[in-house]
């Protein structure tokens, strides 16, 4: 069974604490609609790298990497198998194409992959494997690794590249509640969802010379690449589809995105 490459935002980590935020409702009934896959490959934001990296460990530890949180949050745990036979096979398609991957046994899963993951797939049954972010080496080299990664989906893998639409944390921690969402938010999600679902999708590579408020809203780019990689490994020529868009703290964009 192919599965899809897809692309969530997976906010800060106390989504996970509010069942109330559209967000969290959408991720509860996303595993569910996309179904049970063989494994999953997270790309994630929070795990940046000088070259690309994969988890490799038996089980993958829950990482709290996050501070001045609800004690409820540390206290969770989500600690799915590990699939080293799939990081192994990642690798040799990732060095097939030139790059130079290395494998990680003691690195465990950050926010950025068991937040969504505990809310798509509860049970913390379906082995996953991590991959790592290499933020200075910008848009053209994501989406390349989505490229390279493509096959995996034929092999019933998840690529579930985790992120966020927008990401300017310093007016998120500014944000005051009633105060309406900052007009650059709107204009950056409108440029995105135009441009992948139009006929120049790989325009995304440029985001930072053609968005409106490209800068703003992402002062740095980790939050921004796992998208990238989604849309590489998508199949060429199939139309993106935006099936989630919502906003919290005021700043963060919640969009998420299939790749067919």
């Amino acid at each position: 069974m192919s599965f899809p490459s897809v692309f969530v935002s997976h906010g800060a980590p106390s989504l996970l604490l509010e069942p109330e935020q559209p967000a969290y409702r959408f991720l509860r009934t996303f595993g569910v609609e996309l179904g049970r896959p063989a494994a999953i490959l997270v790309v994630s934001a929070h795990w940046e790298t000088t070259l690309p990296t994969l988890t490799s460990a038996p089980r993958l530890e829950t990482i709290h990497d996050f501070g001045g949180f609800d004690p409820a949050l540390y206290a969770m745990r989500y600690q799915p198998p590990g699939a080293r036979e799939l990081g192994v096979q990642a690798r040799a398609l990732l060095e097939g194409a030139g790059f130079d991957p290395r494998l990680d046994s003691k690195r465990g899963i950050d926010h950025g992959g068991w937040v969504p993951l505990m809310l798509m797939y509860p049970e913390a049954d379906v082995p996953v494997v991590q991959l790592s972010v290499q933020s200075r080496l910008g848009a053209a080299h994501h989406h390349r690794l989505g490229q390279v990664l493509r096959p995996l989906r034929e092999e019933g893998v998840l690529i579930l590249a985790s992120g966020s639409l927008t990401h300017n944390l310093r007016a998120a921690f500014h944000w005051v509640p009633g105060i309406p969402t900052p007009a650059p938010v709107g204009a950056f999600s409108d440029w995105v969802v135009d441009t992948l679902t139009g006929p120049r999708p790989n325009d995304l590579l440029e985001y930072e010379r053609q968005a409106p408020e490209a800068r703003w809203n992402h002062p740095t780019p980790e939050h921004f690449l796992p998208l990238l990689v989604a849309l590489g490994a998508g199949t060429p020529g199939a139309t993106p589809r935006r099936v989630h868009s919502s906003v919290t703290l005021g700043v963060l964009a919640m969009d998420a995105y299939v790749f067919a």
